[in-house]
């Protein structure tokens, strides 16, 4: 579970392994296997560490490269 922020400051946790999307439109969406969509404050980039650091503190066998600039094309 990741730790996030709504638009209006309430914080939930979300379960990282049921995001199928992020998008930044400027709003960071979450789209989930379900179909369900989140809109948080925190940027594609800050949930993608946070997915990241979650795995590398739940799993002995998380084996991911560090982190890459998305952004770059």
């Amino acid at each position: 579970m990741i730790e996030l922020t709504r638009l209006k400051g309430a914080k939930f946790a979300l379960n990282s392994y049921q995001i199928e999307t992020v998008e930044e439109t400027p709003d960071t969406v979450i789209t989930l296997l379900n179909g369900h969509k989140y809109v948080v404050l925190e940027s594609m980039r800050e949930i993608i560490s946070l997915i990241e650091e979650f795995g590398r503190n739940s799993s002995p066998h998380w084996d991911i490269p560090p982190s890459r600039d998305i952004t770059a094309s």
